[in-house]
């Protein structure tokens, strides 16, 4: 976020409006899908509780990749070699889509085509590495399974895709926003919604009481604010962590690179100037509110300090952290959430993305735009269809998340115990970025009580 200004303002709600489309959410698959709006001609109003991209957006490492960890292997093991293909279609989409967007708009979004690498350096894991290149090269990605990746330490294994992109993902979404506002949209930042609804008056409400009454109601806040049952139960929460430094350019490893060893590790860089680049490396997965978090931050330094020439003589090491919804079988969900002659039919949702955001936020936002607007839908639409069936494999693990839950509900109701304003669940403190985090749907609030990030839409003390 600090490598951008921070955008043209725009004003909080502060009247009743009527629109064709209420976007709640202004990341990159909320405004994705508000800008294919208004250039289709539908009227438009997004709602931002916070200011534009500062939310999941703003804290992403930036990779634009279809190369998601060792995806493609369970998707057709779980789903058969089409859904593969199909998950592939989408992400490749996204890649050109953005290219486009920026060269039409005349984007500096910082765009470099890079290789995208998962690897493995215990070398038990070598067979499955190269099963993922097998079965990303059957879904109709460039893969090849190498061993040579550039990285400054050895790798058993690893699939390549070339061509992908890593990209400054805040600034491409400031200028969609301007595009959305060119073409008849409209912005409002700082206007958090806090009731959502499906009837006659279907529409939002947002603090201090003015609603916006729409058609149809799209929830891009990572997490809906509005859940169905089957669906909650089939989404959980982590946040993971993230630790930068400038280093020169020599000591930056080319591509992207992700391995799912040692808690996670991704790692890319980003230009920042003449012959320096900004070197990230992301991992140690964790649920919110688990605590241990400036511990966590330890061994991720420790790990970039011992395996990234460079890392340990840098004079600043930036840290955040970002939060990302899962799903149980491994896809997004992005659709209506009911049958088409309901309210909830009316109600979309653009979630589960599971740390690939970028290329799965543009591609939500091509697939609810045609949703919306009565265009051809593509073929992978009934793959992340919210109200999809789960399949039977996938049981035990909600079963287990779900148990989670009802044990941090349970726990909500000591005497003294802060209490998540979204369903009740027991919160615990993060000391390392001084805010309360719900385990279970992953609200986070200031050490005020004051929310930071939904579902949750009240205060911590609102009780009522």
């Amino acid at each position: 976020m600090e490598s951008a200004p921070p955008g043209a303002p725009h004003p909080p709600l502060d009247r009743d409006v009527d629109a064709d489309v209420v976007v709640v959410g202004a990341g990159i698959a909320g405004l994705c899908t508000a800008r294919e709006l208004a250039r289709a001609g539908r009227e438009v109003v997004v709602l931002e509780a916070g200011r534009i991209a500062a939310g999941v957006t703003g804290h992403t490492t930036g990779k634009l990749t279809a190369l998601h960890g060792l995806r493609y292997g369970r998707l057709r093991d779980e789903h058969g070699a089409e859904a593969a293909a199909h998950y592939a279609q989408a992400q490749q989409d996204a890649l050109g889509h953005v290219v486009g967007v920026c060269a039409e708009l005349g984007v500096d979004a910082e765009i470099e085509r890079r290789p995208a690498y998962t690897y493995a350096v215990d070398g038990r894991n070598a067979g499955q590495i190269r099963a993922e290149a097998e079965a990303a090269a059957a879904a109709g990605l460039p893969a090849t399974a190498v061993t040579d990746t550039g990285l400054p330490y050895p790798v058993a294994a690893a699939v390549r895709v070339d061509d992908q992109l890593q990209f400054h993902a805040r600034r491409f979404v400031l200028a969609l926003a301007d595009d959305l506002v060119a073409h008849g949209g409209r912005v409002h930042e700082n206007s958090r919604v806090t009731e959502v609804r499906e009837g006659d008056d279907r529409g939002v409400t947002v603090e201090g009481g003015f609603t916006v009454r729409a058609q149809d109601v799209v929830l891009a806040t990572n997490f809906p604010l509005q859940c169905p049952t089957p669906l909650l139960m089939r989404l959980s929460v982590r946040r993971e962590l993230v630790v930068a430094a400038v280093v020169d350019e020599r000591h930056a490893p080319y591509g992207m690179y992700l391995t799912s060893e040692g808690g996670t590790r991704s790692v890319r860089s980003a230009p920042v100037g003449e012959g320096r680049r900004l070197l990230i490396a992301a991992g140690e997965g964790f649920e919110p509110g688990a605590g241990g978090v400036r511990h966590r931050f330890g061994r991720l330094e420790a790990w970039a300090s011992g395996h990234l020439p460079g890392f340990a003589d840098a004079q600043d090491v930036h840290r955040w952290a970002a939060q990302d919804v899962h799903t149980a079988d491994g896809l997004p969900c992005v659709g209506p959430l009911g049958p088409e002659d309901s309210g909830a039919g009316h109600l979309h949702v653009a979630t589960g993305f599971a740390g690939w955001g970028l290329s799965n936020g543009v591609a939500a936002g091509r697939l609810l735009a045609a949703r919306l607007t009565g265009g051809p839908l593509p073929a992978w639409a009934e793959l992340v269809d919210p109200r999809r069936s789960l399949p039977l494999r996938e049981y035990p693990g909600v079963a287990r998340h779900q148990a989670s839950v009802a044990r941090h509900f349970a726990s909500g109701f000591g005497p003294r115990t802060r209490r998540c304003t979204h369903m009740g669940c027991a919160m615990g403190f993060n000391h390392a970025e001084n805010t309360w985090e719900c385990p279970c749907h992953g609200s986070r609030f200031a050490a005020d009580g004051t929310v930071l990030q939904g579902p949750a839409t009240r205060p911590l003390g609102d009780d009522d």
